[in-house]
């Protein structure tokens, strides 16, 4: 599989891992079948693109890619959708975190 391949799975299991986090907030303890069933298929299929994509990709920086892409997205998302806090520090620190991914693509030299 070609880099750019890899790359674009890798950013597939970092949505699909969005997906799977904000279904924990749905699934009330898996006690509600849709919402847990969505649950099981995303966390399994986002770990499956991760591991698809570390066939080609640095291990750490994949991994990183794959937890920071989850913590933003989920993030962002929660204060759009859950009215959490948008106060400047936690804006701030999403931007490093958003940094750090950028950087680590960038310095991906395998």
């Amino acid at each position: 599989m070609g880099k750019y391949v890899a790359w674009l799975i890798l950013f597939s299991a970092g949505l699909v891992e969005i997906v799977f986090a904000l279904s924990l907030k749905y699934n009330q303890g898996f006690t509600r079948l849709w919402p847990s069933l969505v649950t099981m298929v995303s966390g399994i299929s986002s770990f499956g693109l991760l591991m698809w994509a570390i066939k080609t990709l640095p291990l750490g920086t994949a991994y990183a890619v794959w937890t920071g892409m989850g913590a933003v997205g989920v993030a962002l998302l929660g204060i759009l959708l859950f009215k959490e806090s948008a106060d400047w520090y936690r804006l701030l620190a999403l931007t490093l975190v958003i940094s750090g991914i950028v950087g680590l693509k960038l310095t991906d030299t395998h």
